[in-house]
């Protein structure tokens, strides 16, 4: 079994004024595996403004012991559908910067609903997957992802 490794991960959201944040909450629990236990996750919130003066919360989710982040990345393969692997691997080079964090965006409402849908678009949940490689380069984190997505 391929693993993934990686030093953290970090997880963030909005709830706009018309939502309501223990619902945003609820979608955000869907990516995590039942076994991480809430203590293991660092959660803060942040209220802000949007562009025209409504209220934004911000909602932040970090995870950095690896035993926790070995969790979730197991738990994220499991949920992803073959559909989304196969959009991830065509776009993977988009979706790693230079310091190999592995970017992935899930649409809120779905997530909401209890299901897990890559989205490439607005009102989403975004994930960062800071990997660990060696070399540090993106194309080693490139081919680590595609071999942890593809088997």
């Amino acid at each position: 079994m391929v693993k993934l490794n990686a030093h953290n991960v970090k997880i963030r959201t909005f709830v706009h004024a018309t939502e309501d944040p223990e619902k945003v909450l609820e979608a955000l629990e869907t990516l995590f595996p039942e076994d991480l236990s809430p203590k293991d996750v660092e959660f803060e919130m942040v209220e802000t403004e949007g562009y025209f003066g409504n209220p934004i919360l911000v909602i932040d989710a970090e995870i950095k012991r690896s035993r926790n982040v070995r969790k979730f990345l197991e738990n994220l393969k499991n949920i992803l559908s073959e559909e989304d692997k196969a959009f991830l691997l065509e776009n993977l080079e988009e979706k790693v910067d230079e310091n190999g964090t592995f970017y992935i965006r899930f649409d809120k409402q779905k997530a909401y609903l209890g299901e897990i849908k890559v989205l490439d678009g607005e009102d989403v949940i975004h994930v960062r997957i800071k990997v660990k490689s060696f070399p540090m380069k993106k194309e080693t984190v490139v081919r680590a992802i595609g071999e942890w997505l593809s088997e």
